[in-house]
Order: C-alpha cells, then sequence, then structure tokens
C-alpha cells in the first residue's frame, strides 16, 4: 500500500512539473513602472505589468491606472475572471453590481466572475488604482450566468 501511495505521489509530482516546464511562466522578479506598458487614453494612463501565466494562473493582469477628474477607463463591464481593484489615492465612484458606491483611497473592491464592476473619478484631482486579475489554472471557466444553456 505505501509502494502504490509513493508512486501515485511520484507520478503526480512528474506530471505537475512536466505541465509547468510545458508553459513558460512568470518568473519572480521587479518591474519598476518605467519597464512597464503605459497605455494613453482619453483621461487616462494604465501601466500594464505582469500578463504571463504563473504556476497557477492564467489571463492575468496587473497595472496601475491613473485616471484624470472627470473620466473613467471604461464604463462598467463584466469578465469571467476575478479581480480586485485597489484605489491608492484620489476619490470616486464604484459601480458594484449596478451599484454607485464612494471610492476613496484605502478602498478595495473585489468581483466575481460575470459582476458588473467599474470606477470613475468624481474627485478634483488624478485618482490612481491597482488592478489584479486572473483565472486560476486547473479550474473551469466559469459560465456567463446570462448565457442560458441551449436544451
Amino acid at each position: 500500500m505505501f509502494k502504490l501511495k509513493l508512486g501515485l505521489a511520484a507520478g503526480l509530482a512528474l506530471t505537475c512539473l512536466s505541465t509547468a516546464a510545458a508553459e513558460p511562466v512568470q518568473p519572480s522578479q521587479i518591474m519598476t513602472q518605467a519597464e512597464a506598458k503605459a497605455e494613453k487614453g482619453d483621461g487616462y494612463v494604465f501601466y500594464s505589468y505582469f500578463t504571463k501565466p504563473t504556476f497557477g494562473t492564467q489571463d492575468a493582469l496587473t497595472g496601475v491606472a491613473v485616471i484624470e477628474p472627470g473620466n473613467e477607463i471604461h464604463p462598467p463591464h463584466i469578465h469571467a475572471e476575478e479581480e480586485y481593484l485597489m484605489v491608492i489615492e484620489g476619490e470616486g465612484v464604484w459601480s458594484l453590481k449596478d451599484k454607485d458606491i464612494a471610492a476613496k483611497a484605502g478602498d478595495i473592491l473585489y468581483a466575481a466572475p460575470w459582476d458588473s464592476h467599474g470606477i470613475r473619478n468624481t474627485g478634483k484631482k488624478p485618482l490612481k488604482f491597482v488592478v489584479m486579475k486572473w483565472h486560476s489554472k486547473g479550474l473551469p471557466v466559469p459560465v456567463d450566468p446570462a448565457v442560458k444553456a441551449k436544451p
């Protein structure tokens, strides 16, 4: 019995290692803002940092956004990935599941898959926030509840 368990554990470990080795993953590193890809839009700048798959994630995005007063990057939206947003400077309004809520420095929003969310700058100074979103490897992509299954 012990040999069977040991053999199963070794086989699982080799499978995991071979799978991990087959896909390039994000190495441990520090990225400066100067190294981040800057996307300038109408009333905002978005700095994209790490986007490669990691050992446990895919479809990842990490970044920092700076939104000028009276602007947003895009209207509230939905997607399959989980997402965290943290305001680090300024103030504005969160949109979460069609409700507007005041946003200020130190606040964090978590959006589950397919929940509508967003942020806009309603203050007088630039609003800066950090964003992290991803999909976990090994888990099925969540199905949008608005899409009805065909019989």
